[in-house]
C-alpha cells in the first residue's frame, strides 16, 4: 500500500518555522513537566489535605479526563487549525494550576468537599486543558515540516520528555521544601509551587503562541461529530474508572467494576456501530485499515503498558530491596532516561537523514529486549554502576519509539487527517500507560498478599486476617512494624532484621516479577514493531497530490 500523499501546507518562512517550533517545545514542556513534578510534592500534598485514602485520584482525575479529550482535539485541530486548541489547552491548563494552588484554603474554592476532593476536581479540569497540550504539539509540527524533515523534531520532542522526567522530580523537590512568596496578603509556600510554577511557563507560552505562532490551514470543513464524542466519554470514562479502582479501592469482581466495565464494553460497540461509514467521524475507523497506522498504534499502546511495568516499579525495588532513599532512587533512573534522550535525538535525525523510519524501530525494539534481558538480573547485589549501565540500554532502546511511531503514522495518513492521526498515537500511548498502571499494580499487591505472609510472619501475626493495604503502608518501614510488636509485647531481638529480611525478599519477588511481564509485553510489542510497513517519508519537493514511495 503506497503513502498518502504530502500536500503543501502555505509557504512559511525559516524564521517563522523556528519560531513556531519553540512555541510548541515550550508548550510540551509545560506538558510534561506536570506529568512528573507533582509526584514528588505528594507526600506533602497528603499530609497537609489529609487525603491518604483519595491520593490515587490526584493522579487518576487528570489522567483520565487528558485522555478522553484527545481524540476530539484532533479532530477539531484538522477542521479549525492547531493555533486555537493550543491555546485553548493552555488556557484552561494554566487556569486549573492556580485553581489546584489554591486548593484546601478556607474561603478561596466556591467548591464543595474538603482541600482533597477540591484538588481532586481541579485537576480533573488541567486535564482537559492538558489533554491539547502535547497532541496539538505534534500535530503542528506535521503543519510545518514534510515527514522527510520531521524526524529530527519528532526525536527532539522525545528528548523533551526526557528531559522533564529528570528534572521535574528535581524542581518538584525544590519548591516543595524552600519556594515561599506572600501574595496578596498571604503566605503561600510549599506543595503549592508546584502548580504555580505553571503560571508562569503557561504565560510565556500563550505569548509565544499568540504572537509566533502561523494560524496553518483553517479549512472550517464539515461538522463536530457530537454523538462520536459522546460515546468516547461514555466508553473510556467507564474503563479508565474500572482498571484504577480494580485491585485497589475495590475487588476486580465488585459489582462497581463490572458494571463499569460492562458500560464500557457497550458503549464501545455503540461507537463502532455509529463511526462505521461517517464522513465526519472523530474516530475514522478506515484508517485501520492503513497496516502503518493500526500496527503503529498497536506497538505503541503495548510499548507504554510495558514501560509502566518498569519505571513505576523500579523506584520501589530501589527503595524497598536495595535500601536506598526516595531521592536517591529518582536520581537512579537518570541513566535510562539518558539512554533515552540521547537515542531519540540521534535517531530522529538519522531518519532525516535517510528518509526512513522502520530499520530505527526495529533496532531500538531489538536493543530494549537487550536491556530487558539484562535487566531480569538485576539482584539486590548489583553494584550502582552494573545497574546503571543496564537502565541505560533500556533507555537507549526506548528512546526511537517515542516520536518514530508517530512519524510513521503521521506519513501514512493525508495532511487532513494529520490531527485525527497524530491524536490517535497519544490516546493510545495514554490508554496503555492507563492499563499499565492498573494491571501491574493488581500484580504487585497480588505477589505481596502471597509473599509477606509466608516471608514476614511477624506482621501476619500482628494483623489477624493480614489486611494488605495496611501491611503496604507499614512495609516500607520495618521499624514502624518492629515498634508496633514491641508495643504488643510479640518482639525480640532479632524481630528488626528479621522482618526487614522478609520484606526485602517479599519485594524483590513481585517487583522483579513485574520486569518479566514487562519483558514478555516488550518482545511481543517488537513482533507488532516487525510487522509495520516502510515507506520512504515524504519530503517538500513533491508537488501536491503526488504519491510518495511505495514500501521498501
Amino acid at each position: 500500500m503506497t503513502a498518502a500523499p504530502y500536500t503543501a501546507h502555505p509557504a512559511y518562512t525559516s524564521a517563522e518555522r523556528r519560531l513556531a517550533l519553540g512555541a510548541v517545545l515550550v508548550v510540551l514542556l509545560l506538558s510534561a513537566l506536570d506529568q512528573t513534578i507533582v509526584s514528588t510534592a505528594m507526600p506533602r500534598i497528603i499530609a497537609e489535605l489529609r487525603g491518604l485514602d483519595r491520593i490515587a485520584w490526584v493522579g487518576t482525575a487528570y489522567m483520565l479526563t487528558s485522555t478522553v479529550v484527545v481524540p476530539i482535539y484532533g479532530k477539531l485541530g484538522d477542521m479549525y487549525g492547531r493555533r486555537p486548541i493550543l491555546i485553548f489547552g493552555v488556557v484552561t491548563f494554566v487556569g486549573a494550576s492556580a485553581l489546584c494552588g489554591l486548593a484546601g484554603e478556607a474561603g478561596r474554592l466556591p467548591l464543595v468537599g474538603d482541600g482533597m476532593d477540591q484538588l481532586i476536581v481541579c485537576r480533573a479540569l488541567q486535564g482537559i486543558g492538558g489533554g491539547a497540550l502535547a497532541t496539538g504539539a505534534f500535530a503542528t509540527i506535521a503543519d510545518l515540516y514534510p515527514p522527510a524533515e520531521r524526524g529530527k523534531y519528532a526525536g527532539l520532542f522525545g528528548a523533551v520528555f526526557a528531559l522533564a522526567a529528570v528534572v521535574g522530580p528535581l524542581i518538584g523537590g525544590l519548591l516543595t521544601d524552600h519556594a515561599t512568596m506572600t501574595l496578596f496578603g498571604h503566605i503561600v509556600s510549599g506543595w503549592r509551587f508546584v502548580f504555580y510554577v505553571n503560571l508562569p511557563l503557561g504565560a510565556v507560552a500563550l505569548y509565544v503562541l499568540i504572537t509566533k505562532l502561523p494560524a496553518g490551514v483553517v479549512t472550517g470543513a464539515g461538522k463536530i461529530d457530537w454523538a462520536g464524542a459522546a460515546l468516547i466519554l461514555i466508553t473510556f470514562v467507564p474503563l479508565l474508572l474500572a482498571l484504577s479502582w480494580g485491585g485497589h479501592a475495590y475487588s476486580w469482581t465488585s459489582p462497581l467494576v463490572l458494571g463499569l466495565l460492562a458500560v464500557a464494553a457497550a458503549g464501545l460497540f455503540a461507537l463502532l456501530a455509529v463511526e462505521r461509514g461517517r464522513p465526519e467521524a472523530i474516530v475514522p475507523l478506515e484508517l485501520f485499515a492503513e497496516p502503518v497506522f493500526a500496527r503503529s498504534n498497536a506497538a505503541l499502546f503495548l510499548i507504554n503498558l510495558a514501560f509502566m511495568g518498569l519505571v513505576m516499579f523500579l523506584p520501589l525495588y530501589l527503595q524497598t530491596v536495595r535500601g536506598a532513599g526516595a531521592t536517591e532512587s529518582g536520581f537512579a533512573i537518570l541513566p535510562l532516561m539518558g539512554g533515552l534522550f540521547a537515542s531519540s535525538v540521534v535517531t530522529g535525525r538519522l531518519a532525516s537523514t535517510y528518509k526512513v523510519y522502520r530499520p530505527f524501530l526495529v533496532a531500538g525494539g531489538v536493543v530494549l529486549i537487550v536491556g530487558m534481558i539484562l535487566m531480569l538480573g538485576v539482584t539486590a547485589d548489583t553494584g550502582s554502576t552494573d545497574l546503571a549501565l543496564r537502565m541505560t540500554v533500556v533507555g537507549l532502546g526506548l528512546g526511537p519509539g517515542q516520536g518514530m511511531f508517530t512519524l510513521a503514522i503521521q506519513n501514512a495518513v493525508g495532511v487532513d487527517r494529520v490531527g485525527v492521526a497524530t491524536s490517535s498515537a497519544q490516546f493510545f500511548r495514554q490508554i496503555g500507560a492507563t492499563i499499565g498502571v492498573a494491571v501491574f499494580g493488581a500484580m504487585l499487591t497480588g505477589t505481596l498478599a502471597r509473599e509477606l505472609p509466608q516471608r514476614v510472619p511477624d506482621l501476619a501475626r500482628l494483623h489477624a486476617g493480614f489486611d494488605l493495604s495496611h501491611a503496604q503502608a507499614l512495609a516500607m518501614s520495618p521499624r514502624t512494624i518492629d515498634a508496633e510488636l514491641r508495643a504488643a509485647g510479640d518482639s525480640d531481638a532479632a524481630a528488626g532484621e528479621r522482618i526487614e529480611a522478609g520484606l526485602r525478599s517479599s519485594f524483590a519477588s513481585a517487583v522483579l516479577g513485574l520486569f518479566r511481564v514487562s519483558a514478555a509485553v516488550f518482545a511481543l510489542a517488537l513482533v507488532v514493531t516487525l510487522l509495520v510497513p516502510g515507506r520512504k517519508l515524504r519530503g517538500r519537493d513533491l508537488p501536491a497530490g503526488a504519491v510518495a514511495a511505495a514500501a521498501e
